[in-house]
């Protein structure tokens, strides 16, 4: 699966580069520290359920009272554009539950958004506003889900080899592709902020290096690509880490955490075949989220609900102390910045190749003036034994 939001408000965050893992907003450095009260975060629940579980899931009230009550909205993904699903629509907007149109593609088109579908995402669109036209709904934005093709990520979570990547990097050749890809993303976005829509996307982390660098290789490798948009959800699950048997995912929340307008957690189950997290996983994760943003998006609102937990996090304490892994995000750090310096490289082949021809520069003289020197001092007994010689013969 992916990521998933909603925008109610737009806000820009002052943040601190990912190196510097401070202690705000109630973290504490050491085993036990009480914090300070804090404002609960702003929540939305990714859905991504089909028209009818959907319309089950909707069917218990309580589902709706644990959202009001937690004042959050819910990230719809738009697997079909049905009767059953609009009507879905009209019911959370009526009882006050804001919804974002998390739009996606048919299976057959890859699904998710990347740079080999804008015109399939396009044409997505298009209907989708017929859609809500014919039946008179109102969103609180649209979501643009940016991820590999669905079927690339199946392959690979079946495999999980990392060799069976390496196939793909010739893309890293095609920058028309990228080009393309990006400059009909950007209009499809300015033609949703012409329609009124505000619009948000739903990004793996390392578009985030990428972007730092200066670089587009993760885009062409991977398709993804970096939108124009009015927010930007990192997906950070703790998932994902778990599905490779590595102890890395909290470390790798709280070490992009900094960079995220807002933070993506889970898997709670549904939706996705990543492992899901239990409680106390799902707990941490939270309250981690919480002292870098006031924005987080949980997957899955069906995860949650089949196992009791929205309920549960109407009192759930979000001022509870939280150590943070500085340990883990230490180790994610020097990866990250492992991958910054090849990612600027090979978007600054010039420079680089400028640098080199000027080390090598400097080692040749550097070389010969070690090379000049025992010459020099060869020659100083010569001289005196010269000398030496003269004096003998004149005597």
């Amino acid at each position: 699966m992916g990521a998933r939001m909603l925008r109610c408000r737009v806000r820009r965050w002052t943040i601190a580069p990912p190196e510097l893992h401070s202690s705000p907003r109630g973290v504490t450095t050491g085993p036990a520290d009480a914090g300070w009260p804090m404002a609960r975060p702003r929540l939305t629940f990714w859905c991504e359920l089909d028209a009818d579980a959907l319309r089950e899931l909707l069917a218990d009230g309580r589902v709706v009272d644990d959202l009001l009550a937690l004042q959050a909205g819910v990230s719809l993904a738009l697997s079909d554009l049905s009767a059953s699903r609009a009507a879905a629509v009209r019911r959370l907007t009526a009882c006050g539950v804001p919804v974002t149109a998390w739009l996606l593609l048919p299976r057959q088109d890859g699904y998710y958004c990347n740079l080999d579908n804008a015109p399939r995402a396009a044409a997505r669109y298009e209907e989708f506003r017929g859609w809500t036209a014919e039946h008179g709904l109102r969103w609180a934005g649209v979501g643009l889900d940016v991820e590999p093709a669905l079927e690339e990520l199946q392959g690979f979570a079946a495999t999980r080899r990392w060799r069976d990547l390496l196939p793909l990097l010739p893309r890293a050749l095609d920058y028309a592709g990228a080009r393309r890809g990006r400059r009909a993303y950007g209009d499809l976005i300015a033609r949703m902020h012409a329609d009124g829509y505000r619009v948000e996307s739903y990004q793996f982390p390392l578009i985030v290096d990428d972007r730092k660098a200066g670089s587009t290789l993760v885009q062409r490798i991977s398709r993804i690509v970096d939108l124009p948009v009015d927010r930007e959800v990192l997906m950070l699950y703790s998932s994902f880490s778990k599905a490779f048997r590595q102890p890395l995912g909290p470390g790798i929340l709280w070490s992009y955490a900094p960079d995220a307008q807002a933070i993506g957690v889970g898997s709670t189950g549904g939706g996705t075949e990543i492992p899901a997290l239990d409680w106390e996983e799902l707990a941490r994760d939270l309250r981690l989220a919480s002292r870098r943003t006031d924005d987080i998006a949980v997957f899955s609102l069906e995860g949650c609900v089949r196992r009791g937990w929205l309920t549960r996090l109407r009192t759930f304490e979000w001022d509870d102390p939280i150590t943070p892994p500085l340990r883990t995000a230490k180790q994610v750090d020097r990866c990250r910045r492992v991958l910054r310096a090849v990612l600027w490289a090979e978007a600054h082949p010039v420079a680089v190749l400028g640098g080199v021809i000027g080390l090598a520069w400097v080692l040749r003289q550097g070389a010969r003036m070690r090379g000049a020197a025992p010459s020099r001092s060869r020659a100083a007994p010569r001289t005196r034994r010269v000398a030496a010689w003269s004096g003998t013969t004149r005597s």
